[in-house]
C-alpha cells in the first residue's frame, strides 16, 4: 500500500477580475503638404487626334506646373486612358469618337500655391481638377502623441470605472491593442470638374490625427 500525499492546490487569482475600456486621443495640426490631382480630357473622332491634342494640353500643363516652381519628381501621372465614346438614341449605341483622359497627381509643399497651381493649370489647358488633399510630413511622430493621449484615457476610464464599483485597480494594463488610426481634415476640399477658374482661393485648415486602443486592467475587491 502506497502512502500518498495529498494534492496541493494554488489557488489562482480570478481570470474575470479585469477592467476592459476603449481609449481615444486626438490632436490638430497645420499641414505642411498638400496633393492635387489635375488634368484633361479631349475627344475627337479619330483617336490619333484625341492623344494628340490630350499629349499637347498636357506637356502645356506640366511645363507651366515647373515654371511655377514646382519640382518635376512631385508631378506624376495618376490616370490615363483612352475609351470609346457612345451616344445612345432609341436604344442603340451610336459611335461618336474617342476620349482620352490624362490625369496628374501634383505633390505642393508650400501651401500658398495650391490655388495658383490650380488656376495656372486651368489657364494652360487643363479641364479636370480634384482631389485636393492636405497632410504633413511629420504624421507618424503626431500620431504617437496622439496614442499616448489615448492610452492615457483608457486608464482615467479604467480609474473612474475602479472607484465606481469600489474596486482596487492595478494601474498597469496587462493587454493594450491598437486598433485604428485616421487623419483627415476639419473640412475636405474637393473640385471635382474645373473650366475657367479665374482665381481658386483654397484653406488647408487643420488636420485631426486620432488614434484607438483598447486596454485591460486587473483590479481585485479593497479588502482582498
Amino acid at each position: 500500500m502506497y502512502n500518498q500525499r495529498p494534492a496541493i492546490h494554488h489557488p489562482q487569482p480570478p481570470s474575470d477580475n479585469l477592467i476592459k475600456v476603449t481609449g481615444e486621443g486626438e490632436i490638430a495640426v497645420q499641414p505642411d503638404t498638400a496633393s492635387v490631382n489635375l488634368g484633361v480630357v479631349t475627344e475627337d473622332k479619330e483617336l490619333v487626334e484625341a492623344q494628340q491634342q490630350n499629349s499637347t494640353i498636357s506637356t502645356k500643363i506640366i511645363d507651366s506646373l515647373l515654371a511655377l516652381g514646382i519640382d518635376k519628381n512631385h508631378i506624376q501621372t495618376f490616370d490615363y486612358r483612352i475609351e470609346p465614346d457612345y451616344e445612345y438614341v432609341e436604344g442603340k449605341a451610336i459611335f461618336r469618337g474617342y476620349k482620352v483622359t490624362h490625369i496628374l497627381q501634383v505633390k505642393i509643399d508650400d501651401l500658398s500655391l495650391v490655388g495658383k497651381v490650380i488656376d495656372t493649370a486651368v489657364q494652360n489647358g487643363a479641364n479636370v481638377v480634384a482631389n485636393v488633399r492636405f497632410t504633413t510630413k511629420f504624421k507618424d511622430a503626431y500620431y504617437q502623441q496622439a496614442l499616448a493621449l489615448a492610452l492615457k484615457n483608457a486608464g482615467d476610464k479604467a480609474t473612474t470605472i475602479a472607484a465606481t464599483i469600489r474596486v482596487t485597480l492595478n494601474p498597469t494594463p496587462i493587454l493594450v491593442m491598437e486598433v485604428g488610426s485616421t487623419v483627415q481634415p476639419f473640412e475636405s476640399q474637393q473640385l471635382m470638374f474645373a473650366k475657367g477658374v479665374s482665381s481658386t482661393q483654397i484653406e488647408p485648415g487643420q488636420l485631426l490625427i486620432k488614434a484607438s486602443v483598447i486596454a485591460e486592467f486587473k483590479y481585485r475587491p479593497i479588502n482582498g
